[in-house]
């Protein structure tokens, strides 16, 4: 195997760690440091849910199958992972006491019974009595009350009993509660808080009378969510309901891991893992509470307090649009870039709103993944329908942990008169693809969007991402291959001007990579920069290899999985890799390649990811208009150039921040500064007055 492969798995544990990182961080506000404590434990939930689920599923296949590049099996590759996660959640332990001391100096205080004063206590008690044991459900596990099923995630109280003759039981309690607030104020001074599952273990053994307590802890199960749909659709079924029923499935998967808040006896913690079909491996201890997204409570009790906070920021109006105009005609015109979340998605939403009421559009075509739970993007789709467009959608059902909202969705926009698909068999669409058909004067003309993040406004707050919208006609053209192939039930085989995953994304890129490798070889310049949220296609890797043995430069802006180690003698000596793990998660993903006026820009909403270049359907646009190259370059050359969120990954697959010499560069905040200089121009006005609330 060559030696600059990174296990994919073990890339994606370094991400989480920089996320950590940022926890760890004392230049960060105390209450965004939070945030990241419970961002890195989501994280570390889904990963086990979906990743390490899928390899568990692998090793009832076949125990002999191998990562590709590291040539690790399932199991190995199992085992690598919880070394590694032990060792970070010490850290996360370690990071929230700091933490919570600190927000103790703010008279916010997270107290466990040791702390309690007997006035507390006797509150304490009452609250029990009154207000947790008339809405719990005891179980004492026995022949007669078998172990009862643990919800995925969800907080249990567990008790070793013994009876009076001497014999081991075990009791459980559930925590969760939609009835009780899980962070309980105590009575008196304001400021101390205790956690209602902290009250059900301390009191437990009131519920379990008749019985002595010799050990007790709070358990929390992972459960698998690793679930083919494909695999197991019948095509007798309807697949929306279908889907429906295979998300109750999911709620039942086995589990892949197991927390708990104390050490009890090992034979206690053996019979959990047996009932629970889990291998006591997967069985990690916590001191940090096992659920943190409490924390944002916390929050709101800090609110006054603005310094424990990132200054405010809002999506500004974009300087490329005008008001009180046509933004269809201003398309027309020329190509516009939104750039979230610096600016704000109202323009885009804008034009969906003005092509459901003008009459010379035909119709609106659109791929939707993930969506806001309150999506104004559906209200433009079903007003289209209900004024007589023709309304085409591509709801994927597919979209992990979406599903349920998507489903709602689909049946919303099939109840106003919309099309709806499903997606193809066997590949998820991805793609981020919205196509207006129009009647012009000389014929049909074409209005395409495309993206590089989801349709969400949510997260088009929060996610830098890009989005195209063009009246090129030969992109509209390509746009239209598109959503004919997917109203056929297929994948484009061959498009002019966007790259179209599965059939015509992963070769044209491959491409590319070559031409740059024989300007090099031809003695001209050569160039590749990349911006992604992960790297694992080996055919690409293998490629970027080898046109760094050519001695073409590459730069690469990768927050997530790499599995590609740069700087190795001989191998990958010519390309260097930068993560930006900041207050924004970096979303969007651009391609470049060659230099001068001969450059190539694209878009995406491809990771080279093999999931994304040959799994699923995924569109790539080129950039034509020479002020959005212009704009694009100069947000790549400052991502590179940052050094206040940007670590290195250097030629062991470690990742160190990159040195602040010099004047601080952090990107995200530059961009948003920006944002806000452009819009106060604009308006020629206050910075403020550009603000477009969502």
């Amino acid at each position: 195997m060559n030696n600059f492969y990174m296990n994919r798995e073990l890339s994606w544990l370094k991400f989480n760690e920089r996320v950590l990182e940022e926890a760890e961080n004392s230049e960060v506000p105390l209450c965004e440091r939070m945030n990241f404590v419970s961002i890195y434990q989501s994280n570390l939930d889904e990963f086990f849910r979906v990743r390490v689920g899928s390899l568990q599923d692998q090793m009832l296949i076949n125990k002999k199958i191998r990562d590709s590049k590291t040539n690790m099996t399932s199991e190995e590759q199992i085992r690598a992972i919880l070394k590694v996660v032990k060792k970070l959640n010490k850290r996360k332990d370690a990071a929230y006491k700091k933490l919570m001391d600190k927000v103790a100096e703010y008279g916010i205080s997270l107290i466990d019974f040791t702390m309690a004063s007997p006035e507390e206590k006797k509150f304490l008690e009452q609250y029990f009595n009154h207000e947790i044991v008339p809405l719990s459900s005891p179980t004492v596990v026995g022949k007669r009350q078998p172990f009862p099923f643990l919800r995925n995630q969800e907080i249990y109280a567990v008790v070793v009993l013994e009876t009076r003759s001497g014999k081991e039981r075990i009791g459980i309690i559930p925590c969760t509660n939609n009835m009780v607030e899980r962070l309980v104020a105590l009575p008196g001074d304001k400021g101390r808080y205790i956690l209602s599952e902290d009250i059900v273990l301390h009191y437990i053994g009131k519920v379990f009378k008749g019985y002595k307590v010799i050990g007790k802890s709070l358990i929390r199960v992972v459960r698998n969510a690793d679930i083919d749909a494909d695999a197991l659709y019948d095509e007798d079924l309807d697949y929306r309901e279908f889907m429906a029923d295979l998300m109750k499935e999911r709620k039942k998967l086995s589990p892949v891991r197991l927390d708990m808040s104390r050490e009890i006896d090992h034979s206690v913690v053996e019979s959990l893992c047996r009932y629970l079909d889990v291998s006591s491996e997967r069985v990690f201890r916590s001191n940090a509470p096992l659920d943190l997204s409490f924390v944002f409570k916390l929050q709101d009790l800090l609110r006054m307090h603005p310094e424990l906070f990132y200054e405010r920021r809002v999506p500004q109006k974009s300087a490329s649009f005008r008001d009180g105009e046509s933004i269809l005609k201003q398309i027309e015109e020329e190509d516009k870039l939104l750039s979230y979340p610096y600016e704000s998605i109202r323009p885009f939403l804008r034009m969906l709103n003005e092509a459901a009421e003008d009459e010379t559009v035909i119709s609106i075509k659109m791929t939707l993944y993930r969506l806001a739970k309150q999506s104004k993007i559906i209200e433009a789709l079903c007003e289209a329908a209900e004024n007589g467009k023709e309304v085409v959608v591509l709801v994927e059902l597919r979209a992990r942990f979406d599903e349920e909202n998507n489903i709602r969705w689909s049946r919303m926009l099939e109840k106003a008169g919309c099309q709806i698909i499903y997606g193809l068999e066997g590949f998820k669409v991805h793609s981020k693809l919205c196509l207006i058909t129009k009647r012009g004067d000389g014929g049909i003309e074409y209005i395409t969007q495309i993206g590089t993040g989801n349709y969400n406004e949510k997260t088009a707050r929060l996610y830098t991402d890009l989005s195209l919208m063009t009246a090129d006609e030969q992109i509209g053209i390509d746009a239209a291959k598109v959503f004919q192939a997917l109203t056929k039930g297929e994948a484009v085989e061959e498009s002019d001007h966007l790259l179209v995953a599965p059939k015509c994304l992963q070769n044209r890129v491959i491409d590319m990579i070559d031409e740059e490798i024989e300007h090099k070889k031809n003695g001209g310049d050569a160039y590749i920069g990349l911006k992604l949220n992960s790297l694992t296609d080996k055919k690409i890797i293998d490629k970027l290899a080898e046109a760094s043995r050519a001695g073409v430069h590459i730069d690469m802006i990768i927050r997530g999985i790499s599995c590609l180690i740069p700087q190795v003698k001989g191998e990958t000596e010519n390309i260097r890799i930068i993560s930006i793990v900041g207050r924004f998660l970096e979303h969007s993903r651009i391609y470049i390649f060659g230099c001068g006026e001969q450059r190539k820009y694209y878009i995406s909403s491809a990771d080279f990811m093999t999931r994304n270049t040959v799994k699923r359907v995924e569109v790539a646009a080129p950039v034509y208009a020479p002020a959005i190259k212009s704009r694009i370059q100069g947000m790549f050359d400052l991502m590179l150039s940052d050094n206040k969120k940007a670590r290195e990954e250097n030629k062991d697959g470690s990742y160190t921040l990159v040195r602040c010499e010099g004047e601080p560069i952090n990107s995200q905040e530059i961009l948003y500064q920006e944002a806000y200089d452009k819009a106060a121009q604009r308006n020629a006005g206050p910075a403020a007055d550009g603000a477009e609330e969502e």
